[in-house]
């Protein structure tokens, strides 16, 4: 950029953005500070001019007036898990609409780390939290509660009437997912679990345990596998599947990762999917759209679960609702693919490893 070009672009005034939008230098600034507050039609011609004009709020001085740090702080247990991709998608998305920016603090599943995030929160350095975490981080003997800033729990629930719950419906579609293979003849069945002690867990394997009883069977008739919400824990199920006498033959993951390593382990010893085995996953994460087979799975919309968490966030900071008033539970779409099909053998106890 030429010094002619720096300094045109320096010398631009909130007067100017003013005198383009042909509004009020109150209203230009009432845009960029609290821009819920004016007409969408006011809010675009504001900023078309802040555009054209180039001009760039001095963000300084906007926090020193509204005395807000104009950050968020959002605490994931693993950022390598695809799910929690795709739920910051959403987030920032929306935060950015705001003006806000992201910190965001990455647990992968330690809770030592907590203690570095409660003191940013402590300190009043952001003005919002954003948890997947399913429980509020503590320090010692201090918990995140006692700096006393809006939190909103996601993905996972957290029982708390201070905190809202942005979630999906766990416990439904886990429900569905044993309806499912049981009408297509499925008699025996296997649970991969998440990580044990987590709210997402809990929720998953009641709702496979209730529709198991309410498709007539019982304890008897399935089997449980635990481990993490990773590809392995899936491998680990595979490799305990292969010595068992009677395989089950229908598969329920609590997330799509360990049925993807679920899959690619039993295949490797020549055991056919979906016709030996179905198996149904959880979260819809990109990878399930390229597995071979690709895996039938239900989806979250992760992303519009960050942007609504981040716009329940917003309005908390804001002071335009309670917490209590708000909890949300979104919907999962059941995507029936290839990894599901059929019993092809009338009597499953007879099922062994067969050939390609």
């Amino acid at each position: 950029m030429s010094r002619k070009r720096w300094r045109a672009v320096k010398e631009i005034r909130i007067a100017d953005v003013a005198r383009l939008a042909g509004v009020s230098t109150a209203t230009v600034s009432r845009v960029l500070s609290d821009p819920d507050k004016v007409r969408q039609k006011t809010h675009d011609l504001v900023m078309e001019a802040v555009k054209r004009s180039g001009y760039i709020p001095n963000s300084t001085a906007q926090k020193l007036r509204t005395r807000r740090t104009m950050n968020v702080l959002v605490i994931a247990p693993r950022l390598t898990n695809p799910v929690f991709a795709e739920i910051l998608r959403g987030v920032d998305d929306e935060l950015t609409q705001s003006g806000y920016g992201i910190i965001i603090g990455n647990l992968d599943n330690r809770r030592e780390r907590e203690a570095r995030y409660v003191d940013l929160a402590l300190s009043r350095q952001v003005d919002g939290v954003l948890l997947l975490t399913g429980y509020v981080p503590e320090n010692g003997t201090r918990s995140m509660r006692e700096a006393g800033l809006p939190i909103v729990a996601m993905c996972a629930a957290i029982e708390d009437d201070k905190i809202p719950n942005v979630v999906v419906q766990d416990r439904e579609a886990s429900r569905r997912a044993v309806n499912f293979l049981s009408e297509l003849g499925h008699r025996r069945f296997g649970y991969i679990s998440g990580t044990l002690g987590s709210i997402i867990e809990v929720e998953r394997f009641a709702g496979f345990q209730e529709g198991i009883a309410a498709a007539g069977f019982g304890k008897e008739d399935f089997v449980r596998w635990e481990g993490p919400f990773v590809f392995s824990t899936g491998v680990a199920a595979a490799e305990a599947f292969l010595k068992m006498k009677d395989r089950p033959t229908g598969i329920f993951a609590a997330c799509d990762e360990s049925a993807i390593g679920f899959i690619k382990r039993v295949r490797a010893e020549r055991v056919r999917v979906p016709q030996d085995v179905s198996v149904i996953g959880f979260d819809g994460i990109e990878f399930a759209d390229y597995t071979e087979p690709t895996l039938t799975t239900f989806r979250q919309p992760l992303y519009e679960l960050g942007r609504v968490g981040a716009d329940v966030l917003m309005k908390l900071i804001r002071g335009e609702m309670e917490a209590a008033d708000w909890n949300v539970r979104l919907p999962l779409t059941l995507l029936e693919r290839d990894t599901t099909g059929p019993v092809l053998h009338k009597d499953y106890k007879s099922l062994r490893r067969s050939a390609l």
